[in-house]
């Protein structure tokens, strides 16, 4: 087999790419001045761009943007696939991930590390024990195998994680802050966002209704109100744990429990969200629709099985069969807003 630098020699040129960061926020303390919580993003683009709105890729958990670039068995992520489709992609890494910079002094304490353990209960989909759920037997997609911590795939993705922040809502507020640079500064765009990154999609859309052409919201953490303590998470404002927008105007999010009100920028921003079969969050598929059509959002469900789509977990983006996976989000895409 040639070596990357080998089959590169001779390769056409296809696409464009750079990186740069949002959210340079200068920070005074007993270290001089630095820089909290910066967004690093990382765009790719095809010499031609053939559709109108670029589309932004949010990660979940404690992982990073490369969860959207490649496969652990070495395929194309979504990222690449999307670029050969003829989009302008931006993947972020969310402020205290991956290559944007994280000190707990700077941004709040760390949470706890990511084990093989939690990753087997989420990616997995086990069907028996800690994690194990109605529909885990029907996960026929996930590309590793074994025993736990000798699965390559579980392996990839608990390497590449690192710990979330302890004050969750913090880290949405520098998602939703940073994350809205990026589109005051490439424009209107389509986003995706993927689990524990689901809320920075929702409040990214409620802070800049008139950029967000479209959201894709992957296996979103919930369902609405969910309090998971050892992780921190208290989605205190329906879907998210950072204030957002309701008519009438909340100041306690305590009056919102039980008590459906209009989500006004939601409203303005087509919605899907998709979910695999096999996955421990497609149980709460139902309650985010509801949740968020009862706030006035225009949702399309997609649930993977019921386009056609078979055997997929949590992370359907780097699973076997993740370019047949694409299809039904990216029509939903092309449909909603063109292209």
């Amino acid at each position: 087999m040639p070596s990357p630098h080998e089959e590169s020699t001779n390769a056409p040129v296809t696409s464009r790419r750079g990186f740069f960061w949002t959210g340079a926020e200068r920070l005074d303390g007993p270290w001089g001045t630095v820089i909290r919580g910066p967004m690093y993003v990382e765009w790719e683009a095809p010499t031609e761009v053939t559709h109108p709105y670029p589309i932004v890729l949010i990660h979940g958990g404690g992982g990073q943007g490369l969860d959207w670039i490649q496969t652990a068995d070495g395929r194309p992520g979504w990222a690449p696939l999307l670029v050969q489709r003829g989009y302008a992609v931006y993947v972020v890494d969310r402020p205290g991930h991956g290559r944007s910079s994280y000190h707990p002094d700077v941004i709040g304490p760390m949470g706890a590390p990511f084990p093989f353990q939690a990753g087997e209960g989420i990616f997995r989909s086990p069907t028996e024990g800690p994690g194990s759920h109605p529909t885990a037997h029907l996960h026929t997609q996930w590309p590793g195998g074994g025993d736990i911590v000798d699965d390559a795939a579980l392996a990839a993705i608990v390497t590449s994680s690192g710990p979330v922040p302890a004050d969750l809502g913090v880290s949405q507020q520098l998602d939703q802050s940073r994350a809205a640079e990026l589109l005051d500064r490439v424009g209107p765009a389509v986003v995706f966002s993927h689990s524990l990154g689901g809320p920075a999609g929702f409040l990214l859309a409620d802070a800049r209704p008139d950029l967000v052409e479209a959201l894709v919201s992957i296996e979103a953490v919930g369902p609405p109100f969910a309090q998971v303590p050892p992780l921190g998470l208290d989605l205190k404002w329906g879907v998210t744990q950072a204030p957002m927008t309701y008519d009438p105007p909340v100041d306690d999010p305590a009056e919102l429990e039980g008590k459906p009100r209009r989500m006004p920028n939601l409203a303005k921003v087509p919605i899907a969200v998709v979910s695999g079969p096999a996955s421990p969050f497609v149980h709460i598929h139902d309650a985010m629709v509801d949740f968020l059509r009862a706030g006035g959002a225009e949702v399309e469900s997609i649930k993977l099985d019921e386009r056609g789509v078979e055997g997929n977990g949590h992370a359907m983006m780097l699973e076997r069969n993740n370019v047949e996976a694409l299809e039904p989000v990216i029509g939903w895409v092309e449909q909603t807003v063109g292209g």
